[in-house]
């Protein structure tokens, strides 16, 4: 081959190159055009906490949030379709009836060779076994699931996972189900119907709230990470959404948004939430009136302020500490005067002033913390105090942090303890940790009563 006949290939490989990836682009921006120009997203989902569900001011979960921020940014209406299951998803997807699925789904090797396509990840995620504390001997690995009852969802990553570990052990077995969903598989393994399930590390965190007793026995497969699904023909949308997804990250959303959903998750207590059920069915109906009375008064969840009462007290209307705190509020005596408390030990008092003092304190967040973090605040002030608040906030500006995120302000207060950085602030020393966890069980408390809740208005309680 001559000189020239090589130069000429060359350009033409250089030419093809660019050509592809114009239409690429094209693609791309053609896709989004097109769905700004038919200004509705169709989203494919299920419902699940970690996903989609109905909430106290309707629609929400992980998924909506994050799903309903991409269509702000592109000045786009969002219909949510939701199906069964993982299945129906897929099928629907394949068939173009809408234009992502935003369920919760991985990226998996198998999925990317069947021909589906994903937008970018945005939440790792680690598969568990997760089996019942009590119910036999719980699995130390792999080799120990032979012979015990295991059951998938059909169509889901799993089964990538146990067909792998099948080459290595011929003898394992399980059963995919096609008409119920992870939660309920795991609602199952709770109520001894079945040995163990596999589920994904974030439904898992979030499930052991409802079903303490479930247990992780062991991680399985490699780390993966959750990305949405497209549909075939809205395939290009995806460079669109990784520089959507860059720029959520750069502003900080992304972090708050992983904060608001997944960031308690990983307290987790067997024998404080076990007690927590418990005392849902036998103290708390004794206080649940005032409790909803209270939070109405103030414009505040009622669940919200429950989880706070029991944080503090229990739910037990005559708690002392030796600090001086009293009532199932836990207020000080200057607290007490100040919102009109006559006597910290009665509940009805007690429960009142805590709702307005916490009212109080969200009032004075700055307005510059997003709305979804107002709470936290509030109540890590409730717990430390206005004033270590302020510090907090003022060391977070010097650490190049952001004083308004909450995500960032958590890591910050434990500091206020750390002799090098309290005394060159303000009001000096504090326990800082304490604020964290103290909203973090708060958190706890408050999800797994909503889902109580929930599960009542379902059987028409």
């Amino acid at each position: 081959m001559n000189t020239h006949s090589l130069s000429l290939r060359l350009v033409l490989l250089v030419v093809s190159f660019s050509l592809l990836a114009l239409l690429q682009t094209a693609c791309s921006d053609n896709n989004l055009q097109q769905l700004k120009q038919e200004g509705e997203l169709v989203v494919l989902t299920r419902n699940a906490p970690t996903t989609y569900y109905e909430g106290r001011d309707g629609p929400t979960g992980p998924e909506h949030n994050l799903v309903t921020r991409f269509a702000e940014d592109n000045k786009l209406k969002v219909r949510f379709k939701v199906l069964d299951s993982v299945d129906d998803i897929l099928t629907a997807l394949e068939e173009n009836e809408g234009h992502l699925a935003a369920a919760g789904l991985t990226r998996t090797d198998g999925r990317v060779e069947s021909g589906y396509h994903f937008g970018p990840p945005y939440q790792p995620v680690q598969q568990q076994v997760v089996c019942r504390r009590g119910h036999g001997g719980v699995p130390d690995d792999p080799s120990d699931l032979v012979g015990l009852e295991l059951s998938i969802i059909d169509s889901s990553s799993y089964q990538e996972t146990l067909k792998q570990l099948k080459q290595q052990l011929p003898a394992l077995s399980w059963q995919t189900v096609s008409n119920i969903d992870t939660e309920q598989l795991l609602a199952q393994v709770w109520r001894k119907n079945i040995d163990c399930t596999i589920a994904d590390s974030t439904i898992v965190g979030i499930n052991r709230r409802y079903y303490p007793e479930l247990v992780v026995a062991f991680d399985i497969g490699q780390p993966d990470k959750m990305a949405w699904m497209l549909a075939p023909k809205w395939a290009g949308l995806a460079d669109e959404l990784e520089d959507w997804l860059d720029k959520i990250e750069a502003n900080g959303f992304l972090d708050s948004w992983r904060e608001r959903y997944f960031g308690h998750v990983k307290i987790f207590d067997y024998v404080d939430i076990r007690a927590f059920h418990r005392r849902i069915k036998h103290r708390l109906p004794k206080y649940k009136k005032t409790f909803v009375k209270a939070a109405e008064k103030y414009k505040l969840p009622w669940t919200l302020l429950a989880a706070q009462g029991y944080q503090e007290s229990h739910w037990r209307h005559n708690a002392k500490s030796p600090t001086g705190v009293r009532g199932i509020m836990m207020l000080t005596l200057n607290t007490a005067k100040s919102v009109d408390v006559k006597n910290r030990l009665d509940p009805v008092q007690s429960i009142y002033g805590g709702a307005k003092y916490l009212r109080r304190m969200i009032k004075r967040v700055p307005d510059s913390v997003h709305e979804a973090d107002r709470v936290w605040y509030a109540l890590a002030a409730y717990n430390v105090g206005f004033g270590h608040l302020r510090d907090a906030r003022t060391l977070a500006e010097r650490l190049g942090k952001n004083p308004d995120r909450w995500v960032d302000l958590k890591e910050v207060l434990p500091l206020l303890a750390q002799k090098q950085y309290y005394k060159t602030l303000k009001y000096g020393y504090a326990r800082g940790t304490e604020p964290v966890r103290y909203v973090q069980r708060i958190r706890n408390y408050r999800q797994v009563l909503e889902q109580d809740v929930n599960k009542k208005n379902k059987r028409g309680q």
